[in-house]
């Protein structure tokens, strides 16, 4: 079975960066999607990037795109660097997989998921 582990969360002042790692086992991914997606206190889980199976295209929410990027390390491995941080950044933040590979915005469409790790932006 497939295993997310998520983590470089934390708290960080408004303005600054974090960068999150998630950590894939059991299974190779080589040929799947990696999504990264938040939700925030009182708020629905909304999608931020994601990156296809070879790594060549993304994909992100308008409300992060130029200060997020999502990149693989390698198939198992997939990171968030997170810049200019605000504090409407402020959510718990998930890693999943994606088997058909695209990278899509629905996170119903995704197969696996992390646990998740808090990420907490003050103003």
């Amino acid at each position: 079975q497939v295993q997310l582990v998520e983590s470089g969360g934390g708290l960080v002042q408004a303005g600054g960066s974090l960068r999150l790692s998630c950590a894939a086992s059991g299974r190779n991914l080589g040929i799947y999607a990696m999504g990264w997606f938040r939700r925030a206190p009182g708020k629905e889980r909304e999608f931020v990037a994601a990156i296809d199976w070879g790594g060549g295209r993304t994909s992100y929410a308008d409300s992060v795109k130029g200060r997020f990027t999502i990149s693989r390390d390698n198939a198992n491995t997939v990171k968030l660097q997170m810049n200019s941080l605000k504090p409407e950044d402020t959510a718990v933040y998930y890693c999943a997989a994606d088997r058909r590979g695209v990278g899509v915005q629905e996170s119903n469409e995704y197969d696996y998921w992390g646990q998740g790790t808090q990420v907490t932006v003050s103003s």
